[in-house]
């Protein structure tokens, strides 16, 4: 079955940093270094170095290229107004911390395969300036912060949104990359996904073919757009059920990788993603969170990841199991996980 649709967070500024120079940043220059510690972009870490408002062990450092050094401290006046443009908005506290890691389970010296836990950002962002997976694999892997041209993303080729836990792959040079990059366009890499969906899906299977872009009505979403990028999810029904409410626990395989793919396709076609606070129906978000009280993130997790490995051709394939937050639901659901996507 085809399903074609064509129409349609640490806190905010005002805060004087005090960060220790990690090993990882070690002869790397002071605005580079203040963009990927506090989470800025590096126009914005320079004009903080050139209107004085950083400091290494003391003295006001106002030369960018200046060479930071393992153990320094490192102060950073975020108080007032940032450089090119205005502070953004206080948001509520995220939940990115020291507690929520990602799992590294293979690494070579070309990349990084890493398992996301649900609630990490990837990169530093507005609300999201430290604690990120970005920040994470730099201190692991130091030679990551020179990968790539933007200086808030290095190593990144593909990203999972906060709430969604699963399997990323990280470039640690700059020809893995370029081969990473070369292989997401061509559609080549696999990217299966686990989600609970709301509803009983009819088909045992399908693909949703949907134009995907900017939300019109909310900025901050995307939905199916005349015009928008060209997005495919292959789809397969694993399980349903209506024990607590009627459900389906589904396999999607990733035909393109577009922001919100998954979340906004299926709530297209009327079955939203469990628990997505962003693109559920009021009522069935409510419904979804009266019987899973302790699930505050969407039911989705990035299973499976295959590629050709951008430098030696060798075949590449991980997986992932459920996250004991959502297998923890599937009972209560009345589903039983696949044994294999």
């Amino acid at each position: 079955m085809r399903r074609t649709l064509t129409s349609d967070e640490v806190d905010a500024p005002g805060e004087h940093l005090e960060l220790t120079v990690p090993a990882a940043l070690e002869a790397e220059r002071v605005d580079r270094g203040v963009a990927l510690l506090v989470g800025l972009s590096r126009a914005q870490a320079s004009r903080l170095v050139e209107e004085g408002r950083v400091r290494i062990s003391g003295p006001v450092v106002r030369a960018g290229s200046r060479r930071l050094r393992s153990g320094e401290l490192l102060e950073v006046d975020l108080t007032g107004d940032l450089p090119l443009g205005p502070a953004p908005a206080p948001a509520a506290p995220t939940v990115s911390g020291p507690s929520l890691v990602a799992a590294v389970i293979f690494a070579d010296k070309d990349l990084v395969v890493v398992d996301k836990p649900a609630g990490l950002v990837v990169h530093p962002g507005a609300g999201n300036r430290q604690g990120t997976l970005v920040q994470q694999l730099v201190a692991l892997f130091p030679e990551i912060a020179a990968v790539g041209p933007e200086d808030e993303r290095p190593g990144i080729v593909q990203r999972l949104d906060k709430g969604t836990s699963g399997l990323m792959v990280v470039a640690r040079t700059a020809a893995a990359r370029e081969g990473l990059v070369s292989q997401l366009a061509a559609r080549s890499v696999e990217r299966s996904y686990l989600a609970v969906v709301h509803g009983e899906l009819e088909a045992d299977e399908g693909t949703v073919d949907a134009p995907l872009g900017r939300s019109q009505s909310h900025r901050v979403k995307m939905a199916v757009v005349q015009g928008g990028r060209h997005a495919l999810t292959h789809y397969r029904a694993e399980a349903r059920s209506s024990l607590l409410l009627p459900v389906t626990l589904v396999s999607c395989r990733l035909g393109t990788g577009r922001t919100h793919q998954v979340r906004v396709h299926f709530a297209a076609i009327g079955h939203p993603v469990l628990c997505d606070d962003r693109y559920s129906k009021p009522s069935q978000l409510a419904a979804a969170r009266a019987a899973l009280p302790g699930l505050r993130r969407p039911w989705l997790h990035a299973a499976r990841l295959g590629f050709t490995h951008p430098v030696t051709g060798e075949p590449m394939l991980f997986s992932s199991g459920l996250p004991p937050d959502l297998a923890e639901t599937l009972g209560p659901l009345g589903l039983t996980s696949p044994q294999a996507l």
